[in-house]
């Protein structure tokens, strides 16, 4: 179905192309400078080339037709120096688009370097509310749309515009009648071209749009395949991707309707001006104006088909211009998203005692960790990393309008283990996401060792925590790095004894190779409880003082979750613990349970004491209700 909906005019950013051409120019001016004089060479090389057509007419050619014994040495001295210049040509040609490549894929590297490393620092609501394939299409399809501008458009324009200004000296040299007549159809040619470049920018544009919806489409698909046939979705799927597919192919097929038509419609154009300078040539030699020779009008002719050509190269790598400014201006938006704002003063560092007892920073691994808080006078305090976790009056929402905690306070001391129990929903793994930070408080107070979180460093911050969550991501690599990942420096040995501690330790025996087996596809080809246990290994490697489990066992199953449980019970020894679980079972030799529901704390207290009160908990365990 053909998409009716007018198109706008296209604007040309300024600010997209100015960035754009700080990661081009700026570093590679010297480079520039050369591709330039390339150019400049090339560009004269061709028009020399056509001028020179006019001495070899009438100065070789036709006074040699004329001769009973011509000698024709002088033509060929002056058609060795022809095939001078144009050799000239050639090989700066190829010198400036060897730079280019160079040029280009150096530019694209430094694009998608600063790309990825500000995707570092953006915040996870950034992640949460894009999806993964429209950020992968970035990285692809339109850095691949830069690609072919530097390598392709920028030269050919730089190119052609030289040419054409040198072309139209030359031909007003020869003749500036004839040139009157080649600039009434330039003029047309040019107001066709901008028409149809308008027409084609705007669905240029919608085309990259509609390619990052399709990629983050697919990828969402492949990624939950198993559910897609566990539901028998595939028709549904099938309908949704062909709504995506279908604009798709509308805009490509609109942008590309436009540009399509440009080239051959400018041919034509040059055809029939072709014929009318021959005619208008012919008609003034005939009547002796402007001195017009027989070489100086097959120069001309030849000026003239020569300028065409610039012309159409120039029309038609505007469309490229116009789809690579739609892939820049994308991918400076996201160079343009706020980094994660971090105001956090105090640090995390390796500590030790000294001769009076006092705590002092050392670059020593000790296990032993404290919180470096400087002050306005200069003097640094340390204070010990303990794990102390406090909640005063925390109120947040994902969205302004909405809030999922309301009013929570809740403490957890050294040492402690804190179980969140509740209903999908009811706010338990936001809690855990304002300790890391992942997301800022609406109202309220968060304080880690009596220090607002605020003020710690987020990078300190969630190095001092362990997490475990119920979907584990694995990565391209061995079993030893993907366990490693938990801390980068840990020996082989202490990825070993954690992997003992997790009970993970006899199925990576298992495997071919050990813990040098190579996972891919995030660990696709072991079971969900191995690679949980992986992820606990991971956790455990750490050793963070505060430790968070978010149903960190509910993919093994009972029998190998009793086995984990005791690694887990090693773990968690002197250590705060945040649980979460469905499985009450899990959680009842925890110091607190809190029963959470819609955002408020509605009870708390040991099992034993939550289970004499008869509530809401004593009927989730007896399975009066159940957990949704």
């Amino acid at each position: 179905m053909a998409d009716t909906k007018k198109p706008g005019k296209p604007k040309l950013d300024k600010n997209t192309m100015r960035r754009l051409l700080d990661y081009i120019f700026i570093p590679y001016r010297k480079r520039f400078v050369l591709v330039l004089l390339c150019i400049v060479i090339s560009a004269l090389a061709g028009v020399a080339g056509s001028l020179f057509l006019r001495v070899l007419i009438d100065d070789f050619i036709v006074p040699l037709s004329s001769q009973a014994n011509p000698s024709f040495l002088g033509l060929l001295k002056a058609l060795a120096l022809m095939g001078s210049i144009y050799a000239a040509g050639v090989i700066t040609t190829f010198i400036y688009n060897r730079l280019m490549i160079t040029i280009a894929q150096s530019a694209l590297k430094a694009i998608r370097d600063d790309m990825f490393a500000h995707m570092q620092h953006l915040s996870i609501r950034f992640f949460d509310t894009n999806s993964h394939g429209d950020l992968m299409s970035l990285y692809t399809n339109d850095t691949d749309t830069l690609r072919q501008m530097v390598t392709q458009s920028i030269p050919n324009i730089f190119s052609s515009t030289l040419t054409v200004v040198a072309i139209f000296f030359a031909m007003l040299f020869t003749s500036w009648q004839l040139t009157i007549v080649v600039i009434f159809s330039l003029t047309g040619m040019l107001m066709i071209s901008s028409k149809v470049a308008k027409k084609s920018g705007k669905y240029f544009m919608d085309q990259q749009k509609s390619l990052g919806k399709t990629n983050g489409f697919i990828e969402e698909m492949i990624h939950g395949q198993k559910v897609v046939k566990v539901f028998n979705h595939e028709q549904e799927s099938k309908k949704a991707f062909d709504k995506l597919n279908d604009e798709l192919f509308n805009n490509a097929n609109q942008a590309n309707r436009f540009a399509n038509i440009l080239m051959p419609i400018m041919g034509n154009i040059s055809y029939i001006q072709y014929v009318f300078v021959a005619i208008a040539g012919g008609t003034l030699a005939l009547h002796g104006v402007g001195a017009l020779t027989l070489g100086a009008i097959a120069s001309f002719l030849q000026l003239s088909r020569t300028i065409n050509m610039p012309i159409n190269q120039m029309a038609q790598q505007l469309n490229s211009v116009i789809m690579a400014l739609a892939g820049a201006k994308r991918i400076f938006a996201l160079l343009d998203e706020k980094p994660e704002v971090d105001e956090g003063y105090v640090t995390l560092v390796n500590a030790t005692y000294d001769e009076q007892g006092q705590l002092v920073e050392t670059q020593e691994r000790t296990n032993l960790w404290a919180w470096k808080n400087p002050h306005k006078s200069g003097s640094e305090v340390y204070t010990k990393l303990s794990g102390y976790v406090q909640f005063f009056n925390v109120d947040f929402g994902y969205t302004a309008d909405k809030l999922v905690l309301k009013d929570v306070s809740l403490y957890a001391r050294p040492t402690h283990k804190i179980a969140l129990v509740g209903a999908t929903g009811a706010g338990k793994t936001t809690i855990t996401n304002l300790i890391n930070r992942f997301y800022d408080l609406a109202d309220g107070k968060i304080r880690y060792d009596g220090i607002n979180i605020n003020k710690i460093r987020k990078g300190d911050l969630r190095r001092s925590l362990g997490v475990v969550l119920q979907d584990v991501n694995l990565f391209s690599g061995t079993v030893m790095e993907n366990i490693r990942y938990g801390r980068l420096d840990a020996t082989d040995e202490e990825v070993i004894e954690a992997a003992k501690l997790a009970n993970a330790d006899s199925f990576i025996n298992l495997l071919p190779q050990g813990y040098d087996s190579l996972l891919a596809g995030d660990g696709s080809s072991l079971s969900q409880g191995q690679r949980q246990l992986i992820s606990i290994a991971r956790a455990i490697v750490a050793n963070p003082p505060v430790l968070i489990l978010d149903e960190a066992t509910s993919s093994i199953d009972t029998r190998t979750e009793a086995i984990v449980q005791k690694g887990m019970d090693a773990l968690m020894a002197g250590r705060t613990v945040f649980v979460i679980a469905h499985r009450l079972s899990t959680i009842r030799n925890a110091d607190v349970i809190m029963v959470l529901e819609q955002g408020e704390i509605i009870e708390r207290g040991t099992h034993q004491q939550l289970m004499e009160n008869q509530g809401q908990y004593q009927k989730l365990y007896t399975g009066v209700f159940e957990l949704e």
